[in-house]
């Protein structure tokens, strides 16, 4: 994949040096990449809802008891609020001190705004069909799940999940065990699959990377370059320093060692700026490499997936300030802190897939003032971003399967497993 991903960029960016998509060969190129890597995403996107189902319900079946699965529940939910809201923090700072939208060129916003436009007005459209507040609440919980699944609406489907897993934990019975198990054969299955579709991985990261750097090169992240560099910087602390001090202070587990283990879903997230595509590569380094114990990793990885983006919030936070500064809206204490709020609410609730968080942003530019329209300014360099936060998310992840885990067993206690019913007389 290392080999793919160097090979893929220097390609692209010596095409895009030479003409970009003005040449024959480059287009043809591109359009070969473009289906190929699209491909790779479909063959890993279908097999996503059994996966992240199968796993979920047998995780949380296999806890035994409803206390181990509040114990694991509750310090799953401490531990993402906290240490998104650190990262949001510290992203708000940042920006803060920098002002990265502070005097920024009318020029470049109005180029960026034109060259945006059409898809900026597709994102807002998209997030106004959305409810909110109590109605989102309610459209959690799915009326039909098969509809849920077609529709790939992702929390009402985790939703439905908990509760298969909850009735399989307090159903006792020979017949709730047949079905656990065989939901534990379609994780399996789905497991091997996605092994199968993963060794096409490194060709995807050469298209993937192609693509990327053939349509932009560097020109764009150069003339957003304070901004890029102001999100990097905050997505970074939180790699190299909240995440460190986390494993070493709270868990007691080495940073080099972790990290060591964690590289491939690391790299895999970079490549595809998905965290639910690079959940299946996660649960196999979870338990193969971190050695984390399977029912732990598959209820806190598949609940992860979509609540603990850490990477997503930070990105949000950054660009909601700096494009409150480039539209000269000024934010009070007040409303920095709403915005450190629905960055840690968004993060918590938005899907996992490359630009899934831009619907958000664009809620919250809403809220305080600024144009939605606004995030037509940062699309060009969003691609680039939402790899780096994507990588931050999956490793927040596999950060919070390593500290829940702490003091969990690896296996079921035999006496804590569905028995057989009372024989009535």
């Amino acid at each position: 994949m290392l080999i793919g991903f160097v090979a893929g960029l220097a390609l692209g960016l010596a095409a895009y040096a030479a003409g970009g998509s003005d040449l024959a060969w480059v287009q043809t190129l591109t359009g070969v990449t473009k289906t190929v890597g699209d491909l790779f995403l479909r063959l890993i996107f279908m097999l996503i809802i059994p996966l992240l189902v199968s796993a979920l319900v047998v995780g949380i079946a296999e806890m035994g008891d409803v206390g181990a699965l509040k114990r694991v529940g509750i310090k799953t939910l401490v531990f993402t609020v906290l240490v998104t809201a650190v990262g949001v923090g510290v992203a708000l700072a940042y920006t803060n001190i920098v002002k990265p939208g502070s005097g920024f060129d009318r020029a470049v916003v109005q180029e960026q705004l034109a060259a945006g436009g059409a898809r900026a007005s597709e994102i807002v459209a998209g997030q106004a069909e959305k409810p909110s507040g109590f109605e989102a609440l309610v459209a959690m919980v799915p009326r039909n799940v098969v509809t849920a699944m077609s529709e790939n609406d992702i929390l009402a489907v985790m939703v439905f999940s908990l509760i298969l897993g909850i009735g399989l934990l307090l159903t006792r019975t020979p017949q709730a065990r047949k079905l656990q198990e065989g939901i534990e054969g379609l994780f399996h299955v789905a497991m091997k699959l996605m092994t199968m579709f993963i060794r096409l991985a490194p060709i995807a990261v050469f298209c993937f990377m192609f693509n990327l750097s053939a349509a932009f090169g560097w020109d764009l992240v150069v003339r957003l370059a304070i901004y890029v560099g102001v999100v990097l910087a905050a997505l970074g602390t939180q790699m190299f320093i909240v995440y460190p001090l986390l494993l070493k202070l709270v868990g007691g587990f080495s940073p080099r060692w972790f990290f060591r283990g964690s590289q491939e879903a690391m790299l895999m997230a970079f490549s595809t700026a998905s965290s639910n595509a690079t959940l299946p590569t996660a649960l196999r380094v979870a338990e193969t490499e971190l050695k984390l114990p399977p029912r732990v990793a598959r209820f806190v990885l598949t609940i992860g997936a979509t609540a603990n983006q850490n990477g997503t919030a930070i990105f949000e936070g950054v660009t909601v300030l700096f494009l409150a500064q480039v539209f000269g809206v000024e934010l009070t204490i007040a409303q920095q802190l709403l915005v450190l709020l629905m960055c840690i609410l968004g993060g918590i609730g938005t899907a996992g897939v490359p630009a899934g968080s831009l619907p958000v942003v664009a809620l919250i530019l809403a809220q305080i003032g600024v144009p939605p329209e606004a995030i037509g300014l940062v699309l060009g360099v969003d691609r680039f971003l939402d790899m780096c936060r994507t990588t931050l998310n999956v490793t927040g992840d596999l950060t919070l399967a390593t500290l829940v885990s702490k003091g969990e067993t690896s296996e079921t206690p035999e006496d804590e497993r569905p028995a057989a019913p009372p024989v009535i007389a």
